[in-house]
């Protein structure tokens, strides 16, 4: 009888978070570790972003998880930007930080010299996508890189194979329409920079087009983006196991935390079910049905299953609507009167059928009967965002729980 293969090499999942919030929940929900950004050097002002107790508070937590924090300090810096490096840095050192995310040179000689012990990750922003330039970037004491997002996962393997630098990949969340970290439309538009956190999204505006004649070109939804489909890499999982990628990376620090929780849960499930049995695994629909509902925009497989097509991109398609809506976060439970007390997120009524799930895929479904405010007065409908509200469900649930209405 042939031995059951185990994969003893597992990807770390790498997720993000925009706020304290969503750090928590992404790792609770199977995060084996989180990048966020500080409030400077990072390219996603709009952000929350971490003060730099924050940070230390964030550590904190994910250590009792065994879980690591990465900061971003991936902007491509003018000269206005270098005040206060070497402080910086230190400071996230001193917070307990594994890694930074670097992008700009002169930022990854400081880290090397101000903070030794911390490791250097090289941002995706560098758009690095054949082995050459890893090991050079190897060689110069950068520990990993984030390629390219333009790779097929023939590239993929290929680099892993030829590289000691540890290889990270991005499988899930919002992609750049150039490459990355190389777009100046939102500089040139709105004077916001793209590559220093102030990206306006210029790909996603929607145009007229005109022909050479000046002749309006009609189509029916009226307009056209240059927009690319979210990534969504849950075919290629396997694929990137094999091949020997060190960290599986979800886009999306400005999302909500029901998408953290949804996606980080999935693909933690995702990478646990193969590497478990790899010969036996059945990728069902079960991955793709699960992250459907945390998405608003159509996805597509990007550059993995070879040169992107118009498939791949939204020119005249606009899709921004969740499956399934995300109602509330569950506070506490009293197990002796079946109360769980929520904090309301969308609007929802009694009589709405819903989904409660938490980590490590648990799932229990309902149908509200009553809602009542903190007083025990009894809600004809959760209108109020945050509002503390109490309903009644008939199995246990846990603080970080996310209730969603089922369709």
């Amino acid at each position: 009888m042939k031995d059951k293969r185990i994969i003893t090499k597992k990807p770390e999942l790498l997720a993000p978070a925009g706020d304290l919030e969503k750090l928590k929940i992404a790792i609770m929900y199977g995060a084996d570790a989180v990048f966020i950004g500080g409030k400077e050097f990072s390219l996603r002002a709009r952000a929350s972003n971490f003060t730099i107790e924050n940070i230390k508070e964030g550590v904190e937590f994910a250590k009792k998880y065994g879980s690591k924090i990465y900061v971003t300090t991936n902007i491509i810096a003018h000269n206005e930007n270098l005040g206060h490096l070497e402080e910086y840095l230190i400071s996230l050192n001193d917070a307990g930080v594994e890694a930074v995310i670097c992008a700009d040179p002169y930022i990854i000689e400081t880290a090397k010299k101000v903070v030794p012990n911390m490791e250097v990750h090289l941002s995706t922003q560098q758009s690095t996508s054949n082995s050459e330039a890893v090991n050079f970037w190897y060689e110069e004491g950068v520990k990993r890189v984030v390629l390219a997002r333009e790779l097929t996962i023939g590239e993929i393997e290929d680099v892993c194979k030829n590289t000691e630098a540890d290889i990270e990949v991005f499988i899930h969340g919002g992609m750049c329409v150039s490459y990355s970290g190389r777009c100046t439309l939102s500089n040139n538009m709105t004077d916001r920079d793209s590559n220093r956190g102030g990206c306006a999204h210029s790909c996603r505006w929607n145009y007229q087009l005109f022909d050479k004649e000046n002749r309006q070109l009609s189509i029916k939804s009226g307009y056209y983006n240059l927009g690319s489909k979210d990534l969504m890499a849950v075919e290629f999982i396997p694929a990137m196991i094999e091949a020997g990628v060190d960290s599986l990376k979800i886009e999306g620090r400005m999302k909500s935390i029901h998408y953290i929780a949804t996606v980080v849960g999935t693909y933690r499930k995702l990478i646990d079910d193969y590497c478990e049995d790899p010969d036996n695994f059945v990728l069902g629909d079960l991955y793709f049905d699960e992250i459907a509902k945390a998405e608003n925009r159509l996805t597509s497989i990007g550059a993995l299953g070879g040169k992107p097509t118009e498939e791949e991109q939204l020119y005249h398609i606009r899709s921004e609507k969740p499956t399934q809506e995300f109602i509330g976060i569950v506070v506490e439970y009293d197990a002796s009167t079946q109360f769980a007390t929520i904090e309301q997120r969308n609007y929802f009524t009694p009589g709405e059928s819903i989904e409660v799930f938490g980590p490590g895929f648990r799932k229990d479904y309902h149908v509200i009967d009553k809602i009542y405010d903190e007083a025990m007065n009894e809600v004809e409908v959760a209108r109020h965002p945050r509002q503390i509200l109490k309903i009644k469900l008939p199995f246990e649930v846990k603080p970080y729980d996310i209730i969603r209405k089922t369709r």
